[in-house]
C-alpha cells in the first residue's frame, strides 16, 4: 500500500526530505511566478481539511457574518474572472485539476466551499469529489496534508494553523516526491465524482449551512 506521507521522508532514515519553507506571502508570490511559466503541463491539487479560515475573500467574510445570501451573491460576482482564467488555461494548454475530500455531515465551511467549487467547475475548472473512505488506508494516524503540484515540476505542502488559517507552504522540487504524489492524486481523481453532479444530489435541499428546506 502506497503511503503518500512516506514521500516526504528519506527512505531508511526517517527524517523529512529536504524542502524549502515559505512564509505565506513568499508562497503566494512563488506560486504565481511558477504557475505563469507552465505550458502544456497539467497541475493538481488535493484538498483534505474540512474547515479553513480563508483570507481575502469577501464571500467568506459575508459567510462569517452569517449573511448567506450575500456570500452566494459575492461568489457569483467572480464568474467573469473565473471564465477568463479558464480561457487562459486553454491558451497555455495547462489545466488545473482539483480533488476534494468531503466528509458528511458537511461542516458549514464545506457547504460554502462546495458552492464555490461548483461555480469554478461551471467556469471550466476540473474538480472531483471523493469520500473520506477513499483515503482511509493512507490515514492510519493523521489526515493527509493539503498538496498542490504545478506542472509536474513543483510541489507545495500547504501549511495551516490549527484553526485553519493559511500559514505558507514547504516547497519541494524532488522529482520522486512529485511523481509519487501526482500519481496518487490522479488515481483519486479517476475514482472521484464530478463536483457538479455531487452538488446537485447532496446540496439541492440545503438552504444555508446546517438548515434543510422544509
Amino acid at each position: 500500500m502506497f503511503d503518500p506521507r512516506a514521500s516526504f521522508v528519506v527512505p531508511g532514515r526517517g527524517v523529512p526530505a529536504q524542502g524549502e519553507k515559505l512564509v505565506r506571502e513568499a508562497y503566494r508570490r512563488d506560486f504565481r511566478q511558477r504557475d505563469a511559466q507552465i505550458r502544456n503541463r497539467d497541475s493538481w491539487k488535493f484538498e483534505r481539511r474540512q474547515h479553513f479560515e480563508e483570507q481575502g475573500s469577501p464571500s467568506r467574510d459575508a459567510f462569517r457574518r452569517g449573511d448567506w445570501d450575500e456570500a452566494l451573491r459575492l461568489l457569483e460576482e467572480r464568474r467573469d474572472d473565473l471564465l477568463a482564467l479558464s480561457r487562459e488555461d486553454e491558451r497555455r494548454g495547462s489545466f488545473f485539476h482539483r480533488v476534494r475530500v468531503v466528509e458528511t455531515p458537511l461542516t458549514p465551511y464545506m457547504q460554502w466551499e462546495l458552492h464555490s467549487l461548483r461555480l469554478r467547475a461551471e467556469c471550466g475548472e476540473r474538480i472531483r469529489v471523493i469520500g473520506v473512505e477513499k483515503v482511509a488506508a493512507s490515514e492510519k494516524t493523521d489526515p493527509l496534508p493539503e498538496v498542490v503540484i504545478l506542472g509536474g515540476w513543483t510541489l507545495y505542502y500547504v501549511l495551516y494553523t490549527a484553526t485553519g488559517v493559511p500559514n505558507g507552504a514547504v516547497r519541494y522540487t524532488d522529482p520522486g516526491i512529485i511523481e509519487d504524489w501526482e500519481k496518487y492524486i490522479k488515481n483519486l481523481y479517476e475514482v472521484g465524482e464530478d463536483v457538479i453532479s455531487y452538488f446537485d444530489r447532496e446540496l439541492t435541499y440545503l438552504r444555508s449551512p446546517g438548515t434543510k428546506l422544509e
